[in-house]
């Protein structure tokens, strides 16, 4: 039998991106799919925009404004797929991509399916693949390790998973917004038997849209973000207790301080104790020659203030 794949896209205000999301979903080569499109209380035209497409795959829902993850666990309660593709709604999958996946994950449903994916703003055949270090068949904890040290990340539309490992990692965090599917998928990866890589399933990541939620930086972001970290290296040290992946849970608070600083310095702050509190990190915050001379003369918390203070925009 023909196993069925639920491609899940949550929507919050992606009208200008939208149709050629569903066109991509629609589009796949593996003959079972339902496309299941929870919108999230969008105010523009994203829910008419679904529902023009008329078509016998698609199911569009509504449910009121309650954050992407509550939008993905709306949709699987629903989805009678025995794999399930995660893709947002400014994302594109390849024709082949599930396919591809799938023909890798036969014999092995208790893994994770990756594949390569390319960053883009416009237009998808201007995406760029840059191959990252966990771009390979990995046990989980180092696919995780590799991650936590910031060597290489996977967005949701990347991956095909089974619906039963899914069930066994449990439902999205409805809490959490900043990094939501980081704390998901370490608790997918560490019930499964580790990730395999298809180099040929390619995925379209829109990155650089303004108002994106990757993008935010408000208090309520870095406070999920914190709360997401805390989540991820808890997960990973229940499962293995050592020095790479104490040092690896350390690395990822650093990498949180790093970016937190100075827009919100108490969640700066708590990172790097939680970073040492693990055994400290040797990681340094990424930034060009200039910041590097800074930091190395200051410190990269001086050098982090003076960078801000040269970009911010003239009155």
């Amino acid at each position: 039998m023909t196993p069925l794949v639920s491609i899940i896209i949550p929507c919050h205000n992606a009208a200008p991106w939208l149709a050629a999301t569903l066109e991509s979903a629609i589009a796949q080569t593996w003959p079972t799919v339902e496309i299941i499109m929870v919108d999230d209380g969008s105010t523009d035209e994203s829910p008419s925009i679904a529902r023009r497409f008329n078509h016998p795959q698609l199911k569009v829902i509504t449910q009121p404004n309650t954050g992407a993850a509550a939008a993905r666990n709306h949709a699987l309660r629903l989805a009678r797929g025995d794999f399930i593709q995660y893709l947002d709604a400014d994302d594109l999958l390849a024709p082949d991509k599930i396919a591809l996946q799938l023909t890798r994950l036969a014999g092995a449903p208790r893994s994770v399916c990756a594949g390569p994916w390319g960053r883009f703003l416009t237009a998808p055949a201007d995406a760029v693949f840059a191959p990252e270090e966990n771009w390979r068949d990995l046990s989980a904890v180092d696919w995780l390790c590799l991650n936590f040290a910031g060597r290489g990340m996977m967005p949701p539309a990347a991956w095909l998973t089974a619906r039963s490992l899914l069930d066994a990692a449990g439902p999205w965090d409805e809490s959490l917004s900043l990094n939501d599917d980081g704390e998901y998928y370490t608790r997918v990866l560490l019930a499964s038997n580790g990730v395999l890589f298809c180099p040929d399933a390619k995925s379209f990541y829109r990155s650089g849209l303004p108002g994106s939620l990757s993008r935010t930086r408000s208090r309520r972001a870095w406070d999920s973000a914190f709360r997401s970290q805390d989540a991820c290296a808890r997960h990973l040290l229940a499962v293995e207790t050592s020095p790479r992946t104490r040092r690896a849970c350390a690395d990822l608070f650093m990498r949180l301080a790093h970016a937190a600083y100075p827009d919100c310095p108490d969640v700066a702050a708590q990172s790097e104790a939680r970073a040492a509190a693990h055994g400290g990190s040797t990681l340094r915050p990424g930034g060009g020659a200039c910041f590097r001379a800074l930091a190395r003369l200051f410190g990269w918390k001086t050098a982090r203030r003076l960078q801000q203070l040269a970009n911010r925009p003239t009155p």
